[in-house]
């Protein structure tokens, strides 16, 4: 009987160690240089209040990744915000990358814009992409799919999250508040086929001539191996 306790016991203290999380390990990508809002400014048409003065900044962990937030995003333009840049380039890597997360998300397209409205963004639509530059000076595009990759930051009761994404964040702003929404953050997630590859830029567009959709970056991280 006793040899059968110790057995016990000891398949429950391999078993114990055979579950243990493997620790992720994160780099971050500096967005500095190329931010161009602040998240204390008045985002997308500029209504007073409509900000993301409430989201962590410093190195937290959404949905299961951790990011470096800082004190700006990059904010692409679009048939709304004329005055916003269609692409930003030159975002440093300088390393190989693994996998990449993006918390991000899109100006326009849902929340309280309704189908119908001229505001309003149909899922499957795409609004822009991160083409991923690599030392060899061949690239890989990511693309950002309404619907699939992002949706609107202001969001309804009942509105979905992307298909191939996950709500990273949420919260309010006194704008929201005023119209009886929401607002959010997503998290998406690329894993890289050329893993060993050194990744020398992102280059970050949108299709402002196409769509109203703004989409914005507040941070990417690299997944280590």
């Amino acid at each position: 009987m006793k040899r059968f306790l110790v057995a016990a016991v000891m398949c429950v203290g391999l078993g114990t160690l055979a579950a243990a999380p493997i620790a992720r390990k994160f780099a971050f990508v500096d967005l500095k240089p190329k931010t161009n809002q602040k998240l204390t400014d008045n985002l997308g048409t500029g209504a007073a209040g409509n900000d993301l003065a409430d989201l962590p900044t410093g190195e937290r962990t959404f949905a299961g990744v951790t990011f470096k937030v800082g004190d700006g995003l990059i904010q692409l333009g679009s048939k709304v915000l004329e005055q916003m840049p269609a692409k930003v380039e030159g975002i440093a890597i300088g390393r190989t990358a693994p996998q990449l997360h993006f918390l991000h998300a899109t100006g326009f397209g849902g929340g309280p814009n309704k189908p119908g409205s001229d505001w309003h963004v149909a899922d499957d639509t795409p609004i822009g992409e991160y083409r991923v530059n690599f030392d060899d000076r061949s690239a890989l595009i990511i693309p950002i799919v309404y619907g699939q990759h992002v949706r609107d930051w202001f969001y309804v009761d009942g509105e979905p999250a992307p298909a191939a994404a996950k709500v990273a964040w949420e919260g309010t702003n006194a704008r929201s508040k005023q119209v009886g929404a929401n607002i959010r953050l997503y998290l998406t997630s690329w894993v890289n086929p050329w893993p060993d590859k050194k990744v020398t830029t992102i280059e970050y567009s949108g299709r402002k001539d196409e769509t109203v959709a703004a989409p914005f970056c507040v941070a990417i991280s690299i997944e280590e191996k």
